[in-house]
């Protein structure tokens, strides 16, 4: 009797559960449509003022390094300070140099001496043409080498090339140098440059002596002016843009600043936008999915202009396509899709 009761307790615990199992079949049944909004593809017209980014630059910037090995005897090295060009900056040993130099002076002298007696023989025939000719080149060979070794010597002093402020000293007096060794910087941050790149299709719109506003993070709100100096004439192969050179009209920034430029441009550009959200990026590619036919599909993208919200699509989406922008984590490739609504840009960017 008891073995009767635990097996019609088990059957009634089995016809439970796949009561259960059928009535969440029902609710959830496979294969069902994800549900989306999309987008449906077409031209906008994009803001004429073009966003970019860029770096400060100083006017002039140097590395100091010496230009032979020896050991450092002085160092003059106002950090943060203003240095006047030509202005000492440190001193090698050079006491070889002198030694080779003082000696190289004395045969100078030696050799001119024996010259005059030889000139003064040559008249009265006393030698022959040959052995003044001789002397005569010694002097001058004797001359070659002090020029060589002033030149050495003048190789153990590091100058300031031009007037700028001085960086952190990187050597200690009495260390040992070599033409790697750093020894400080000096930048001239009287006038700074910003480069900034911009895609090719606004080549037109570089001209030299256009001004473009620059704002620094650090100050946000806050843009100056700048003046086009320069425009790289190669496009780079691999990002397809032009390397621009301005020159900060007023104020300064740190060099190495990261800063915004914002360049007006004339042209009247009409693009396919989408929200930057619903791109999706793998190793490769990146890639929009587009419901066709009820289905989505997913389609290999190229970007270019990146608005706050919005990115252009140069390549892949044609106007009139519905692109998804929600339910994107649901979709599977060729998998059905329902279409819940239409959105705007407008809408999305609120």
């Amino acid at each position: 009797m008891p073995q009767k009761i635990l097996f019609y307790f088990f059957v009634l615990i089995m016809a439970t559960a796949c009561t259960s199992k059928k009535e969440e079949i029902k609710k959830n049944p496979a294969g069902q449509a994800a549900i989306v909004d999309v987008i449906i593809a077409n031209t906008t017209s994009i803001s004429n003022i073009v966003e970019a980014n860029g770096s400060v630059v100083a006017n002039e910037y140097v590395e100091l390094h010496p230009e032979i090995s020896g050991r450092l005897t002085f160092l003059n090295v106002p950090e943060g300070k203003t240095v006047q060009q030509g202005t000492i900056i440190a001193r090698i040993n050079d006491a070889d140099l002198q030694a080779q130099l003082t000696k190289e002076k004395v045969a100078l002298e030696l050799a001119k001496r024996t010259e005059e007696r030889l000139r003064k023989l040559l008249l009265v025939d006393g030698i022959n043409q040959a052995d003044y000719d001789a002397a005569k080149t010694a002097i001058d060979s004797y001359k070659a080498d002090i020029d060589y070794t002033e030149a050495l010597i003048d190789k153990t002093v590091i100058r300031a090339p031009f007037t700028g402020e001085v960086g952190l000293r990187q050597v200690s007096t009495g260390a040992y140098l070599t033409p790697a060794s750093l020894i400080t910087t000096v930048q001239q941050n009287t006038k700074m440059k910003i480069d900034f790149t911009l895609p090719e299709m606004y080549s037109n719109v570089l001209k030299i002596g256009a001004t473009v506003d620059v704002e620094a993070d650090a100050a946000k709100g806050v843009k100056k002016k700048a003046t086009i100096i320069a425009v790289e004439p190669q496009v780079n192969i691999n990002t397809r843009n032009l390397k621009v050179r301005a020159i900060l009209q007023d104020g300064t920034f740190n060099p190495g600043t990261f800063v915004k430029v914002y360049v007006a441009s004339s042209v009247d550009t009409r693009v396919i936008l989408v929200p930057t959200g619903c791109i999706i990026p793998d190793d490769k590619n990146k890639q929009l999915i587009v419901v066709k036919n009820g289905k989505a599909n997913f389609v290999n993208v190229e970007t270019g202009l990146r608005q706050a919200d919005n990115i252009e699509i140069t390549k892949g989406v044609q106007i009139g396509d519905s692109v998804v922008v929600t339910g994107i984590l649901f979709a599977r490739p060729k998998a059905a899709v329902k279409v819940r609504s239409v959105k705007t840009l407008d809408q999305l960017s609120k």
